[in-house]
């Protein structure tokens, strides 16, 4: 893949966006604050001109790798096991889905009706959501979809003997990364709320029956300890004498 500057302008805009606070809701469903969120872009951002080579075969891009270890960690705070497995699931559908695009799809960029550099991030996004569903297990999905295509590139190499060297994270491959992630996380996010409103509120099926009462009423905040002690005191001497 040829180096882009595409992936580099999204996280710019996203940035612009979490400063604003426009994702908050996003931002919360994927286990981060608006301060880590905007250190992690930056270290995103520093770390796409980084190359570090690792002998004469590989050479991996410190913003994409960064960025892949987003995607652990965000899977890592999936709410269940099942969640977790699914997000695995999904990666591996998104991997040779987009092992069978770059295979049927064609070598001939001009052939092909959208640029190449769309491609991937596209197809990882749009299988990522799918498969993965939730907004944590679509990007970890995508991300690491994406990822699987530099290590079969790898394993390609090495077992045909071919000269070349694989950019892990880097070049048109960072931008693909980034791409996918944000697809797959604005999908959930959009026709995920849509069909919670289309249902009237979170889906209840399969939670337990306690947290679907407080979705519906939430629990009244608990007192602070002190107006607790000072109304326990104004009801003492509110009693009668006996």
């Amino acid at each position: 893949m040829r180096n882009f500057p595409i992936g580099l302008i999204s996280l710019v805009v996203v940035s612009i966006l979490i400063y604003f606070g426009v994702a908050h809701r996003v931002l919360d469903k994927l286990r981060l604050n608006d301060k880590s969120a905007l250190a992690v872009i930056g270290a995103i951002i520093i770390g796409s001109f980084i190359d570090i080579p690792l002998g004469n075969r590989v050479t991996i891009n410190a913003g994409g790798v960064i960025a892949v270890i987003l995607a652990i960690y965000v899977w890592l705070g999936a709410g269940t096991a099942f969640e977790k497995v699914r997000s695995l699931i999904a990666a591996v559908v998104v991997g040779l889905t987009l092992y069978l695009a770059g295979r049927y799809l064609g070598a001939e960029p001009e052939a092909i009706f959208i640029d190449p550099i769309y491609i991937y991030p596209l197809v990882a996004g749009v299988v990522g959501y799918l498969a993965g569903r939730s907004r944590r297990g679509a990007f970890f999905a995508a991300v690491m979809g994406v990822l699987s295509l530099d290590v079969t590139q790898y394993v390609y190499l090495i077992r045909t003997g071919l000269p070349g060297t694989v950019h892990v994270g880097g070049a048109g491959a960072f931008d693909s990364l980034i791409l996918a992630g944000l697809l797959a996380v604005l999908l959930a996010e959009l026709i995920g709320e849509s069909l919670e409103r289309m249902q009237g509120g979170p889906a209840t099926e399969g939670r337990p029956p306690e947290l679907i009462e407080n979705l519906r009423k939430p629990a009244p905040a608990p007192k602070p300890l002190h107006e607790e002690q000072n109304q326990e005191h104004h009801e003492e001497g509110d009693e009668p004498d006996a």
